[in-house]
């Protein structure tokens, strides 16, 4: 039984009886569904704010895994790094010297990528900066370790034609010279025979008789045959392949012809006293990738003992003027 409610009328100072009609229940339940719809309403909007759902809970739990692996990852992108670069110091120092071919440089080992942003389709993701800095660092091992791919195919291409390499290597003295008498003029500043002034001599001389064999120092093909009134007068130059080449200039005869192929130990010409040369003599040059290097280093298959190689050394080093 719903409890009476009575108003007190001030007019009759009496209380009086509150009659509920239906615009009184039909205002409460309207209050009601107000009140209703707003709770509901905050509730739509806070409770994501303050709980999460199943599928966020999941999507962060996926997203936590990822950022382990990508830590993970980046620690054996460290690894890899400090072994890629223990195998790149030993291409460079050990087998790259070894068969004596050019150093890769550290712009191209090291290279980036230019042009169009690789990355960009990367940049709206979340973690955007730790996965765009992880897929550079995959690129740039990517691309480091297909230079060093194409290093060790270089340097196995070197290895097996290792035999040829050294039979095209300057190795032996141009002249016989076992007593070393024919030693002159060595590498070095020397005293110009003509001028009188100071200039540095690019090669080694070798004083001799005219019509004097000789003999080509490697393998290799002759490139180059000269004459000339000044100068070297006449000249032959050989290459020798794999960066190799070598100089014999003030000749009195040639014994090949420009295109034909030589052995190491052939008489390739005689010695003279052509071109700028005050006496008879063979002025020898060994280029290494086209920059001219001391020739004394280029005996090692000579008959030379050791005390003999340095008093070689100080007969060549001692002179004060050259023959040409």
């Amino acid at each position: 039984m719903s409890r009476v409610k009575y108003r007190y009328n001030p007019e009759t100072l009496s209380y009086d009886k509150i009659d509920k009609g239906y615009k009184y229940y039909i205002s409460r339940a309207s209050i009601y569904s107000l009140f209703i719809l707003l709770v509901g309403i905050l509730t739509w909007f806070i409770y994501p704010y303050v709980f999460k759902s199943p599928v966020e809970q999941r999507l962060e739990r996926e997203n936590h895994q990822l950022l382990s692996q990508y830590d993970i990852m980046n620690k054996k992108l460290d690894q890899l790094e400090l072994v890629l670069e223990d195998i790149e110091l030993r291409d460079e120092n050990i087998y790259r010297t070894i068969f004596q071919a050019d150093s890769i440089p550290n712009s191209i080992r090291r290279a980036g990528f230019g042009g169009v942003n690789r990355y960009k389709h990367l940049e709206n993701m979340d973690n955007a900066e730790l996965v765009v800095s992880t897929a550079k660092r995959l690129d740039i091992v990517m691309k480091q370790l297909y230079v060093q791919s194409t290093s060790f195919d270089e340097v196995i291409s070197l290895a097996m034609r290792k035999e040829e390499m050294l039979r095209c290597t300057p190795a032996i003295m141009p002249i016989s010279n076992s007593d070393l008498k024919r030693t002159a003029s060595g590498w070095g500043w020397r005293i110009h025979p003509i001028y009188k002034v100071k200039k540095f001599h690019e090669g080694m001389d070798f004083s001799a008789p005219i019509g004097t064999e000789i003999y080509a120092t490697a393998d290799g093909k002759v490139t180059k045959i000269t004459t000339e009134k000044t100068g070297y007068g006449k000249r032959i130059e050989v290459d020798h392949g794999f960066g190799y080449k070598t100089l014999y200039a003030h000749l009195d005869k040639f014994n090949v012809k420009k295109g034909q192929k030589v052995k190491r130990g052939e008489i390739i010409g005689e010695v003279g006293n052509t071109g700028g040369s005050t006496a008879p003599h063979l002025h020898y040059e060994v280029h290494v990738k086209g920059k001219k290097v001391n020739p004394q280093h280029y005996y090692f298959k000579e008959d030379l003992t050791a005390e003999q190689y340095d008093k070689m050394i100080q007969i060549s080093s001692n002179s004060n003027q050259t023959f040409d």
